[in-house]
């Protein structure tokens, strides 16, 4: 029989890809594997478990992930009782697969059917394997072992809606996350208690379209709205959201939740409709404009953070044009860009590719006008006095490492113990990817 102190003596190593959902999903295995004695740790050496939590956006994202198998060899040749296990969108779009190219690994788990790891994990004790990609009909959500309540940082995620229907031409997500599907509210605002009791301030809502929340008739606004009443939650954000699904309830909670943060991240991915069209987006560069109108209309100060895309198949200059004509009207806070990257079994993956070379061209023009208005933005902070949420030790002693309302980084002489608090501070300067202030 194991002894109490043996159960919680196991070591498991996560390592996480891609997305925010990512993040929240890989907290959530470690919640799961608690309960089977297992204690997340920061370093691969000396763990019992290795996971792998997979992102499939992407190019070449599975060959990546078996370069990084490769590297844990030497861990396994170690410790041959050592379980290593891929989970997520890889998982999902690899299968056995990945088992036959890498024998060492012991499980592969998709996005979808993680509350099953302890139950997999028994399966393997003898060294076996097993590979759990299916979309289970049960809620994993609900399903999940319940592990020791530990405490929190200041700000988490909690996943809201999961999946996408919108199949756009470059995204592999329909195919390895499913179809759209959003979880009750009632779980939601139990769930977000939860996190406010063990020291949580800040909840991000995360889906992959996150604002087609909608279930048991309540819409993303509307669980904002609930959520802002319950006591200790001092600031609320969500991502990521598609143009089309930015309802008036939505926009209008902007002016109307105190607790909403200005922030608002909505990709685009192109300035040109005709690309547009091409990525199946099903909206135009002009209703998108619109949108951001609209929204700045009730909440002036929001700052806007997109996606973009270049150099999709049949993007010509004149396209790109567009795209950059886009980024100066909406001057975003911030913005992620990406060379087109074809993904396997998407519509444009076979469509006429454009040069590398002129992708790479045009991707460092985006990328410098995005800079340059992100610069601009943080600059117009120097000087004023915002709140700042205080989350974590900077890495000079004395000082922390805090959080805008408009997501930006900021650096305050304060003390661990101040963790968990807003305060007021008067921006003093402008880093490269942050602000520097003073408490008041």
């Amino acid at each position: 029989m194991t002894r109490p102190e043996e159960k919680q003596s196991k070591k498991l190593f996560i390592k996480t890809y891609g997305c925010q959902m990512n993040v929240y999903d890989s907290e959530r295995m470690g919640d799961a594997l608690s309960v089977s004695g297992y204690s997340v740790v920061d370093s691969p050496e000396g763990a019992d478990m290795i996971l792998l939590n997979t992102c499939h956006i992407r190019e070449k994202a599975a060959e990546k992930i078996y370069s990084e198998l490769g590297r844990m060899r030497p861990h396994k040749e170690a410790n041959p009782d050592l379980k290593i296990g891929v989970a997520g969108c890889v998982a999902q779009a690899e299968g056995e697969e990945i088992i036959r190219r890498q024998p060492m690994v012991d499980l592969v788990v998709g996005p979808q059917a993680y509350h099953r790891l302890p139950t997999m994990l028994d399966h393997v004790k003898d060294g076996g394997t097993v590979v759990d990609t299916d979309f289970p009909e049960e809620d994993k959500f609900t399903q999940l072992p319940r592990g020791p309540k530990a405490k929190r940082a200041p700000s988490a995620f909690l996943t809201v809606q999961e999946g996408c229907d919108k199949f756009c031409a470059f995204c592999v997500v329909p195919y390895t996350r499913g179809a759209e599907v959003s979880r009750p509210p009632a779980r939601l605002l139990e769930e977000a208690r939860d996190l406010l009791e063990r020291g949580v301030v800040e909840i991000n809502l995360l889906g992959q379209n996150v604002n087609a929340y909608e279930a048991d008739g309540w819409s993303l606004a509307r669980l904002i709205k609930e959520m802002a009443k319950l006591d200790g939650l001092k600031r609320i954000r969500f991502t990521t959201s598609h143009p089309n699904d930015m309802g008036d309830d939505l926009i209008a909670a902007f002016g109307e939740e105190e607790k909403l943060m200005p922030y608002l991240h909505l990709p685009v991915q192109s300035g040109s409709d005709k690309v547009l069209k091409a990525m199946n987006r099903k909206h135009t560069a002009e209703s998108y404009l619109k949108v951001l109108e609209r929204i700045r209309a009730v909440r002036p100060d929001i700052a806007l953070s997109g996606d973009f895309i270049v150099g999709f198949p049949g993007e010509e200059e004149v396209d790109f044009q567009a795209t950059l004509d886009l980024c100066k009207e909406v001057r975003y806070g911030a913005a992620y860009s990406f060379k087109y990257s074809p993904r396997p079994g998407t519509p444009a993956a076979d469509r006429a590719h454009v040069d590398e070379a002129v992708k790479g061209e045009r991707l460092k023009r985006l990328q410098t006008l995005i800079t340059e208005h992100q610069f601009a933005f943080q600059q117009s902070m120097v000087g004023q006095t915002i709140p700042v949420l205080l989350e974590r030790a900077g890495r000079d002693a004395g000082q922390m490492v805090g959080k805008s309302p408009y997501l930006h980084a900021v650096h305050l002489d304060a003390g661990p113990e101040m963790a968990g608090q807003i305060v007021n501070a008067k921006i003093l300067h402008s880093e490269r990817n942050s602000l520097a202030g003073e408490m008041l």
